[in-house]
């Protein structure tokens, strides 16, 4: 967020990290690598349609549509949400996910071309030595393999897109190697992986500054880079964030960071950082439906205490903290309001903050809360409230403050 005269921002105390201006992109992973994720439901296409036109909505830059070479359903439904985007003319922009085999990538060849639209082929293999030790795989085997995918690809009209899985845990000269045959084939775009969630920031920076350095530089081509992080360690935003430092163009995320095993770099605390770090600008109200549609669609749950869209995370019932929000409300100011106690604007996403009545409460609590729910702030509705809280071992319910107030009318 810009500087202003009530918030000293250590975090622009030095040169940001990432220089203002810089375009960042974003690829949704939501419905093809978030759907790995064991404990999901792979949603209906109608549920699937809903949520393409959600991410359409936040101004997200590109989304994987499936993996068509999984089955009929997975052709079926990427073929239903690439016509969806030609259909419509929607901005975002389709891929597709591919082993390297020509048996992956010529379902996506098909679609494309029955529906009319450029789909990017992200055809990926794993390169690490650990991947290559189990596989019985050789270097110059994966070379060939991505040279033969990618070069099919490309000649049947298809954007390339070429990924290495486990990029983080591989070697350089393999990583330079193997992302320059694939440019050299005709790929336009490079996906570094984290995959099992093994990097730190540092490390992700380290990665792709190599890359951008000694792969794309040298190739005199134009190639879009991309970062695609996990989050075994927790440090999935840390890390993408370190990746678009170093250069990277896009990152891939997906809704509520599902994924395999702990999942992706989450998109929607993407899109806040970005946000807040001015770097996007686009409308993100919708935020929270995004996240509510995708928990829906899949039988997920997003925990109260999540930022941002967590059902906790703009409510307060702490009374020392509530008595500065309201005195900030006092003043008319929502921008106010919204930092007074929030590293996070709520109103810049849709959301409000919220003052409740529990055993931490103070009578501020209950006097805002009657305040803007219209009922007359006397001393024995206060008093029967606030003894309520005290005696309570949560938050009140609304339902009980007004049964509550009821209580004290009568007596």
């Amino acid at each position: 967020m810009p500087q202003n005269e009530w918030i000293y921002d250590w975090n622009l105390a030095t040169p940001p990290a990432i220089a203002p201006g810089t375009r960042v992109l974003l690829d949704d992973e939501t419905l093809r690598d978030g759907l790995q994720n064991p404990s999901v439901f792979d949603p209906s296409i109608e549920e699937k349609i809903e949520i393409l036109h959600v991410m359409e909505s936040l101004g997200i830059d590109a989304v994987n549509i499936g993996l068509p070479g999984a089955g009929p359903r997975a052709v079926a439904d990427t073929e239903a949400l690439a016509r969806e985007i030609a259909t419509h003319r929607m901005k975002i922009k389709p891929n597709c996910a591919a082993r390297t085999h020509e048996s992956d990538i010529r379902p996506i060849v098909e679609i494309s071309q029955r529906v009319g639209i450029a789909i990017e082929a992200a055809t990926f293999l794993g390169t690490s030595p650990i991947r290559r030790l189990v596989e019985d795989w050789t270097v110059d085997h994966l070379e060939r393999t991505t040279e033969k995918a990618v070069t099919f690809a490309v000649e049947h009209g298809l954007p390339s897109m070429y990924v290495t899985e486990d990029t983080m845990r591989t070697d350089r000269e393999t990583v330079k190697r193997l992302y320059s045959a694939a440019i050299r084939s005709g790929a336009r775009a490079i996906v570094l992986c984290d995959t099992v969630g093994h990097a730190t920031p540092s490390g992700a920076f380290n990665l792709v500054k190599f890359a951008i350095d000694e792969v794309v530089k040298p190739s005199g081509e134009k190639i879009r880079v991309d970062w695609h992080g996990h989050n075994d360690r927790g440090l999935a935003i840390a890390n993408s964030l370190a990746a678009v430092a170093a250069g990277a163009h896009q990152v891939h995320a997906a809704a509520n960071a599902l994924g395999e095993r702990v999942g992706n770099t989450p998109m929607e605390l993407m899109l806040v950082n970005l946000r807040l770090m001015d770097l996007i600008h686009q409308d993100l109200s919708r935020l929270k439906e995004y996240c509510e549609k995708v928990a829906k669609a899949t039988h997920t749950s997003i925990p109260p205490n999540y930022p941002v869209v967590g059902h906790d995370a703009f409510r307060t019932a702490t009374g020392v903290h509530a008595a500065a929000l309201v005195k900030a409300f006092r003043k008319n100011d929502t921008a106010l309001a919204n930092a007074v106690y929030s590293g996070v604007p709520a109103h810049l996403f849709g959301l409000d903050q919220v003052i409740e009545i529990g055993p931490m409460s103070g009578k501020s609590n209950v006097l805002f809360w009657l305040e803007k729910h219209g009922i007359p702030a006397d001393d024995s509705v206060v008093n029967r409230i606030f003894d309520a809280a005290k005696q309570s071992a949560r938050v009140l319910t609304e339902a009980e403050v007004f049964a509550l107030c009821s209580e004290a009318a009568r007596h």
